[in-house]
């Protein structure tokens, strides 16, 4: 089987007829001042060096490295070949509180921000584990299936904004039970659970699931953000904060001890994010003490890049272009090829 790697250089082809009709126009105009100076028999008798046909014969050989290397571009790639994969790692489903607490800005830029940093930076450091990402309010939603296809983790992390659950809350329980659904059935490699959340307003019963999850071998970590003095919800698009009903300004605190009870109670660690890399480096060894295991083992066809024969040809043409004279060679005259 054959194609391109980057079909859309293909249209530089389109370039090659004009090309063709620049260079008839040169020959045309050349042959139209030749005319001025006399008759065009004659004058050749008088450059009897000058050949034609190894001018054409240069211009066609340039044509063709030309094309050549449009097509080296492109990618050209034959055939295909199989090759197993096997990859060894553990999965982790991410949960992230997109609460409105979590716009309180006392970690910079502000708490959710600053959650969606770290998971980035910790999604880099993956090789071969599958990740998946929930969110959560007052209700809990699958935002990725999980997968090893770290590009669109991220893409859809960077995505991740308050509105995207309506109902408002922190329903950590339900976050917690849907994570335990979304792991594949592989029983081999280790299982765990990030959830990052500043624990106020927590609905459900969040340390009756964390149990259920350690039950089956799933580790519940914690990454509570957030300050324990409390900081105002900034409204979006204004420089007020968030008030409730009596006109009060909210502020929102950190609900540490909830967050470590949850931790204990799901075997695994709590660690509390600020404005340094000190939650992330903790996530970082969590994940490499844990059990990584074949997730999976499958075949797949890759093509075979084919473009350096095509280059090695450009090259040659290129080389012959430019070591095949204008003139005539005195010391080859005999050799009639571009008489």
């Amino acid at each position: 089987m054959f194609r391109f790697a980057h079909p859309d250089f293909l249209y530089l082809l389109l370039l090659l007829p004009a090309l063709v009709l620049f260079y008839i126009f040169t020959i045309i105009r050349k042959k139209r001042a030749l005319r001025k100076y006399g008759n065009p028999a004659l004058l050749h008798e008088l450059m009897p060096e000058v050949s034609d046909k190894r001018q054409h014969f240069k211009f066609w050989l340039l044509f063709a490295s030309i094309a050549l290397s449009i097509i080296v571009i492109a990618g050209p790639q034959f055939g295909s070949k199989m090759e197993t994969v096997k990859r060894q790692g553990v999965e982790i489903m991410v949960c992230l509180d997109v609460s409105n607490s979590m716009l309180a800005e006392d970690i910079t830029p502000n708490r959710l921000e600053k959650a969606k940093q770290m998971l980035s930076r910790l999604t880099d450091g993956f090789t071969n584990d599958k990740v998946g990402l929930i969110v959560f309010a007052g209700d809990a939603f699958v935002q990725l299936p999980i997968t090893s296809d770290y590009v669109s983790a991220k893409m859809f992390l960077s995505s991740i904004n308050p509105s995207m659950v309506s109902t408002q809350g922190t329903a950590i329980g339900a976050a917690i039970n849907l994570a335990v659904r979304s792991f594949t059935p592989n029983e081999n490699s280790d299982k765990a659970i990030i959830l990052i959340t500043d624990g106020e307003n927590h609905e459900g019963d969040a340390i009756q699931a964390a149990k259920a999850a350690a039950s089956k071998d799933i580790h519940v970590n914690i990454v509570g953000i957030g300050d324990l003095k409390g900081s105002p919800i900034p409204l979006d698009g204004s420089n007020n904060f968030m008030k409730d009903r009596e006109g009060n300004v909210v502020i929102t605190k950190l609900n540490e001890t909830m967050c470590q009870e949850i931790a204990e109670a799901g075997n695994g660690t709590y660690v509390r994010a600020d404005n340094t890399n000190a939650a992330l480096r903790a996530l970082q060894r969590e994940i490499e003490q844990m059990n990584k295991a074949e997730l999976d083992s499958k075949v797949y066809s890759e093509y075979d890049e084919r473009f350096q024969t095509f280059a090695w040809i450009a090259l040659i043409l290129l080389l012959i272009d430019f070591m095949t004279l204008d003139r005539k060679n005195r010391i080859f005259s005999k050799i009639k090829l571009f008489s």
